[in-house]
């Protein structure tokens, strides 16, 4: 078995940066999740409510980010981060904490961008390296381990086996009208290569390069694996989250991946081997 593609997504719900090598620390993959959109009240939004944030690319050189979509008429935009500006309590689920607020600029270029009518701006936000976000303690390995704007946990990892065993239901179900999806559904930090569906979730440590990740709770989905991650859409037929709830509905969800949490820092490449240290 092998990590066979290694994704950040330096803004939460938008586009994914490829990676041959990544840097772990321990709250994830260097740049991961690093930024979010938040409403005016600090909620923080995401594709959940606002699909077409799949269409904003980014790119980095750096620590320069750029933001981009395809349209003529929208200019890419170059955001420099800063961790020195205005602090604003956000919210992510059921986590309070503080970020910095990137400024004016970059909350132009994305109302422009998404052509957004309304007269409030989402704010682009940047987590605090002063205040620490932890897991989920039910699911912590130790109390020092921490996380980014993901959704809950460090890192998430996937496996092409799983991915190959829901797009054959999906083509039994489909026979003429396609309804296969690529990995980029589930916006994966990690992928592995398998030949066997599901196995991941029998494991409980894994190797992979220098560094060792616990795996702790299989991801739940949600609306967003139906979006189409280049035009930004909902799949009308709600696939492939409704074929996958006919089998992968688990107690807190219908699941696909595994989050994981890493024991320590380190290198990870595209092409490492992945060794199973420990299964439940």
């Amino acid at each position: 078995m092998n990590l066979v593609e290694l994704f950040i997504y330096p803004i939460k719900s938008c586009g994914k940066i490829a990676l041959n090598q990544g840097e772990v620390n321990l709250k994830g993959l260097d740049w991961d999740r690093e930024f979010m959109w938040v409403d005016e009240s600090g909620q923080f939004v995401t594709q959940r409510t606002h699909p077409q944030l799949a269409k904003i690319q980014v790119q980095q050189s750096g620590e320069l980010i750029e933001l981009s979509v395809e349209d003529r008429e929208i200019k890419p935009f170059q955001l420099q981060p800063i961790l020195i500006g205005t602090s604003k309590t956000v919210q992510v689920w059921r986590d309070e904490t503080i970020a910095i607020d990137q400024g004016d600029e970059v909350a132009d270029w994305l109302k422009n961008a998404l052509k957004i009518d309304n007269q409030f701006q989402f704010r682009l936000v940047r987590q605090s390296p002063n205040f620490i976000r932890s897991v989920d303690p039910n699911y912590a390995v130790n109390i020092n381990n921490q996380v980014s704007f993901a959704d809950g946990y460090p890192c998430l990892l996937t496996n092409t086996a799983s991915l190959a065993e829901l797009n054959r239901k999906l083509s039994e179900i489909y026979p003429i009208s396609s309804q296969e999806v690529p990995m980029n559904r589930f916006r994966p930090n990690l992928v592995i290569d398998t030949d066997q569906p599901f196995i991941e979730d029998q494991w409980k440590v894994i190797l992979i390069g220098e560094v060792y990740f616990d795996l702790v709770k299989p991801c739940s989905r949600c609306i967003v694996t139906t979006t189409d991650q280049n035009i930004g859409e909902r799949n009308p037929l709600k696939e492939p989250l409704k074929t996958l709830a006919t089998f992968r509905q688990q107690p807190g969800g219908i699941m696909f991946g595994m989050n994981i949490i890493p024991r320590n820092t380190g290198t990870i490449h595209v092409g490492d081997s992945v060794e199973v240290v420990e299964t439940y």
